[in-house]
This record gives C-alpha cells, structure tokens and sequence, in this order.
C-alpha cells in the first residue's frame, strides 16, 4: 500500500485515535524515565569489574568511607566539651528556704551545724549539679570536660568535679564533720535543697559539634579528567572501591544541581516517540482491525506502557535487576490473544524503549530479543496448560544461554565472570509461571477468550454439553460432526481451529428448549404436522434466541455467543417458507416471519462454521452417499450461500470458499463410505 493511500484512509477520527494512544503513552513512560544521563554501577568489593573500561570524564576528590569518617568522628569526640549554663539564683533559694525550714535548728545537733550545712550546699552549687541522666551519660568517661558558662566566660570543668543530685547529697555525709551524725541528718531530707542549676545549651554546644565535624576533611586525594579508574574484569579492591563511590556520590550530587528540564527529557520524549510511532503505523497498515476493537487496542499499549514503567521504576530506585522483570510476558499474551507478528512488535517496541535508560542496552536487547522469539515460538498454538509451563522453561534456558555468550566474549578467564546476573534470571524464569493466572485476569479485564478457556468449554463434562447430550442427542452429535469438519477447514486456511469447534458445540444449545421439534432428535413422530408454516418457522427460528438466551446465562464468552446468533445469519427457515409460497401462491408473504435475526457471519471462523453446519445437516438427507452427490450437495449450499450474501461482511476469500469445499467433500465422503457386507457363518 502506498503511502497516498495510506494517508487517504485514515479519516481524522482515526487519525487523532491514534495519536491520542501515542502521546498519552509516550508521556506516560517518559514522565517515570529516570532523568540521570551519568554512569550508573554497583560494585562490590572483591568482585570483577563488569562494565567497560571507566575513566574520570570530570575531575572530583576521593572521598572517605564512612567507616573512617566515624572512627575520625569518634576519636575527635573526646576533644568535645557540651556547654552548661549555671544559674546562681538556685543556690540562695535553696538555702534561705534551708535557713527558713530549720529557724529553730536541728534536733539533736547544735546550731553551728546549720551554718556548716548551708556552707556544703553552698560549696555544691558553685561546683555544679546537673541532671542525673546527663551526669551518668557523661560520668561514663571521667576525663571529659564540659564547659560551664558563668557571665561573659565558659570554663573547662573536668565531669569529676561536676554533681548530680545524688552525688552531691552523698558528698554531704562524706564530710568528716557532718558523717558522725549520718542518722540524725537523714531525717532532714536534705536531698529537697538539692536542685540542678546546670542547664544544658543546646545551641552552643551543637555549634562546637559541627565545629568539630567540619574539621574534619572529607577527601583524601583528587581524580583528574582523564585518568583509568579501572579496566573491565579487573577485580575491586578497597581503595579502587571507594574511587567508585566517589564518583558515583559526586556524579549524583552534579546531576541534583542540574537543571530539571533539559535536552535529556528531549531526547527521551523523541526516542520514545519514535518507537511508539511505528508501532502504530504498523497496526494501522498491518493491522488495522485490532483500532477498530477497543479491547485489542487498550491491551497492547497497556503492557507496552506498564513494563516500562515497572522498568523505570525500577532503575530510578535501584530497585533488584532489570533481568528480573518478565518482559516475555508481553509476547506471551498478546501471541495468545492475537498473532506472532503483533506480538514480536509489541515486544520490540517495549524492549527498545526501555533500552535507553540502561548503561548497557546492546546485552538487554540482545537477551530480551531472545526470550521474546523463544516464547513466540513455542505457542504457536497454545493448546494446553503445559506450554506455558515449558516456554517459561525455554526462555530461561535461552536467557542464560545468550548472557553465557556475551560473558564469553568479553571475558577470557572464568574467575572474572558474574554469576549474579543468572540468578535475575531464574527468578525472571520463575516469574514468567505466573502467566498462567494472569492470562485469567487479562481475559476478564480486556474481555479476551484464550485457547485454554476454549479447551475447557469444549469439555464434555461441562454442564450445558452434558444437559444437550442428554435432552437433545441428535443435537449433540450434529455439533460434534460440524465442529470437527469445521476445525479441518479452519486449519487448512490457517483460522482458529479450537474457537471454530468449540463454537460449534455450543451454535445449537437453543434446541434444549424443545429439542422434539428438530429433525435429528425425532424418532418417528413430528410435532410440526400439527403446527402451522408461519408457527414452525418461528419454533425453528427461536433456537437462535433461545440459544442466546442460554449463553449469557452460563456466562459463556461473547465469542462463542456470535457464533450462535451468525450459524443460520440472516437466512430463511427455507422448508417451512417454500412449504408456505406453495400453499398460498397467490397471497404476499411477510419474509421476516421465516427470516432468522443474524446477522450473517462478520469473522472468517463464524463462515466456515455457517457452511460446515449447512452441509452436514443436508447431508443426513441424501439418498445415496456417492462422491458425486456429495460434491454436488457441497458445491450448491455453499455456493447458494456465496450468491445471497451471507459472506460479504467476513473477510473469507474465494480461495478459502474453495479449500473448504475440498475439506468438506473429503471428509463426508469418508464419514458415509460404503462398507463391506460380513458374510454369514454357514452352519
């Protein structure tokens, strides 16, 4: 198609659908894309380089590791001095309310005691009494100094000299004079005139501490543009181990004073787009009609948009390994639900745009390329639960298989070689068998039918098969008949084989409802020789609704139920409405009486199973099974079916028409050839 022709069908509603879909997905990826355009790495110690040789693009100094920076930190802590404000006003509080207590003096001591004791106290506060949890967090070492402000000066008291309330009280009966007469100074309370009047200051004393801190030098040395910092599988030793986190710390500090916008978001809104773009243009010139289903559409770029936002997020948190994330899944689903070759875009497309936030995006490609083809490959048709469980078997081994050759290549010596990144992709491995329940919640939120759900509709054992098996038998083997010769001709012009039979099962369900007045269920009595044309038309036809009816009450899939309101499309009830033109030759004939509700076939699967049911159901009345009157029953119902225009809404070609003619004649004449006649046992 050429690109006039192109531009000429859109129409402007298209147009802006499809743009719409592009910007809004572009915008949503490029918003979470991490912004850093730096090298970003993990190293561990002992470990061998991975990445390519790395040389200083900027110059930036070596920084110290934490671990020293504490132990420098540490040690300078012994040099810190907390500041203490002393308040002198407590101590002539104290002891005027001592003087004003004991006025009349101190049973059983001699009034010279209280000038004694006040003088203690006196003594005590000039020292200093500080909180008793400061004082035993600082007691800890006894050669600390804390610096107590008194006026204008801050001198350096040693912790020994300095009180808390218990301690002091304890130094009150260590006196010589005081201790002979412990028993009667015990009953004066004396820890009641005991009162911290060291304060702890906070501002000055966090201002010496960073004081401290910033005196300490953060660097060692200095990197100059231009100089090795290391060679690719050279193993990192501590000194080169931290270079590397210098630069790393440095570089992240260089992108935070970085402008926000930036041609970087440029870059990545354009890489983006580019690879949205063609996608798009891919649907629109190969396929067109999954636009036209809004489901087809929502599902492709809702895992194009959420595998790479999962990956974004994921590299701009340093959130596990990228090799973890199951990007196979995207080929998986939409091979299941549609085709190999949307699925192979839509795998490129998502591996591509998530490719430039990566420091190396040729490995990712290259092994994500891999699993795609792997897990495209193996469910070309997806007919048990088992493949799934063996494509995410393969995609490992292939994954691993691919890594294994890119080590190899860069590196000549096993020893040098990362293990790590295979264990991200066993539990890649591990992760891809969970697409078993997700397939369950794709088809119920984007309202898909997979093969496997076809599968298990097509079991015998299912509630509605079984009831038709048992109240309309003639019936069941019809649909079992049509359902087998249509799956030959679905796998002969490459359709859905299972979705055309198992639609076939469930076409004629409406016939439970009176199943006595369809012919393969009547055994010698015929309801209709008492009906009139127009009423047996109209129980003939109700099969259609009735079968609808039935469906949606099993909730069975929309798919299968187009293929019972399509099996007849807007055909008549031919017997009853030829029966009644004779009868009343001259009287006008209201055509939608014996006309069926549709409408005609609009998928290729839905025509094939039109003209496998029409041929089978005819091909119970013909006199003689010869390969003549078969063909010649084939090739006029289907070719009656062509000329009223059952087939012009699906898109079956001419070439298809004939293929199935061929299976059709095939295999009728195989199910009635004519068998021998065993002779008798002559006695």
């Amino acid at each position: 198609m050429s690109s006039f022709d192109f531009k000429n069908e859109l129409t402007w509603r298209d147009f802006l659908i499809r743009a719409v879909l592009v910007i809004g997905t572009v915008a949503i990826i490029v918003w979470l894309m991490p912004r850093s355009t730096q090298f970003s790495f993990n190293a561990e110690k002992g470990r061998p380089w991975v990445y390519s040789d790395l040389s200083a693009p900027f110059d930036f100094p070596i920084y110290k590791s934490d671990e020293v920076i504490n132990r420098e930190r540490d040690s300078l802590m012994k040099l810190y001095e907390p500041y203490y404000l002393i308040n002198k006003d407590i101590s002539g509080e104290q002891i005027r309310q001592f003087y004003k207590d004991y006025s009349n003096g101190i049973p059983g001591l001699e009034n010279d005691y209280l000038s004694i004791i006040a003088n203690r106290l006196r003594d005590l506060y000039a020292t200093g009494i500080m909180n008793s949890s400061e004082y035993t967090e600082l007691h800890q070492d006894t050669a600390r100094l804390i610096r107590i402000i008194d006026g204008k000066t801050a001198n350096s008291v040693p912790i020994t000299e300095v009180n808390s309330v218990i301690s002091a009280y304890e130094k009150i009966f260590l006196d010589e004079t005081l201790a002979q007469h412990r028993e009667i100074l015990k009953k004066c309370n004396l820890n009641d005139y005991l009162t911290p009047n060291l304060t702890y200051d906070k501002d000055r004393s966090e201002a010496s501490l960073n004081e401290l801190h910033n005196s300490i030098p953060l660097a060692t040395g200095l990197v100059q543009r231009g100089q090795k910092i290391i060679d690719r599988g050279d193993i990192v030793d501590a000194k080169t181990y931290n270079i590397l986190m210098s630069f790393k710390k440095e570089t992240e500090r260089k992108h935070e004073n970085a402008p926000q916008f930036s041609l970087t978001i440029l870059g990545q809104i354009l890489y983006v787009a580019i690879f949205i773009t063609c996608f798009t243009i891919f649907l629109t010139l190969f396929r067109k009609d999954y636009f036209e289903k809004v489901r087809s559409a929502a599902m492709l770029y809702a895992l194009i948009i959420i595998f790479s936002v999962t990956a974004c997020i994921m590299v701009s948190h340093s959130i596990l390994h990228i090799y973890m994330l199951p990007f196979a899944m995207v080929p998986i689903f939409v091979r299941v639900f549609m085709d190999s070759r949307t699925a192979f875009m839509a795998h490129m497309t998502t591996i591509f745009s998530c490719a430039c936030i990566l420091q190396h995006p040729l490995e990712f490609i290259t092994v994500e390329t891999i699993a795609g083809m792997i897990a495209i490959f193996s469910l070309r048709e997806l007919s048990s639960r088992s493949q799934l469980f063996w494509t995410a078997v393969l995609i490992t081994v292939g994954m691993t298989l691919t890594n294994i050759s890119l080590d190899w290549m860069r590196n000549n010596d096993f020893t040098r070689l990362n293990y790590s990144e295979y264990n991200y992709i066993i539990i890649n491995g591990l992760l891809l068998f969970c697409s078993y329940p997700l397939l369950y919640l794709l088809e119920k939120a984007f309202g898909f039918t997979s093969n496997i759900t076809l599968i298990e509709l097509s079991d015998m054992n299912k509630e509605l098969l079984r009831k038709m098996s048992e109240v309309a038998p003639g019936t069941f083997q019809h649909s079992i008949q049509v359902g087998n010769l249509a799956a030959e001709i679905a796998r002969k012009i490459g359709a859905k084989s299972q979705l055309v039979r198992t639609g076939a099962l469930y076409h004629d369900i409406g016939k439970i409802t009176n199943p006595i007045y369809f012919t393969e269920n009547q055994s010698g009595v015929n309801p209709h020789e008492k009906m009139g044309y127009i009423d047996s038309a109209q129980m003939i036809i109700s099969h259609v609704t009735e079968g609808v009816k039935m469906a949606e009450k099993y909730d069975l899939p929309k798919v299968i139920r187009e293929f019972i309101t399509t099996h007849h499309g807007q055909g008549k009830a031919k017997f009853f409405y030829v029966q009644y033109k004779n009868a009343h030759p001259n009287d006008e004939v209201d055509e939608l009486l014996f006309t069926y509700p549709g409408p005609n076939p609009f998928t290729k699967e839905q025509a094939i199973l039109m003209m496998a049911d029409t041929v089978e159901a005819a091909s119970r009345s013909l006199p003689d099974y010869t390969e003549k009157t078969i063909r010649d029953l084939v090739n006029r119902l289907i070719d009656a079916q062509v000329a009223e225009g059952y087939f012009k809404e699906c898109p079956i070609t001419f070439r298809d028409i004939a293929y199935a003619k061929t299976v059709l004649i095939e295999k009728l004449k195989t199910i009635y050839h004519t068998r021998l006649s065993y002779p008798e046992l002559k006695k």
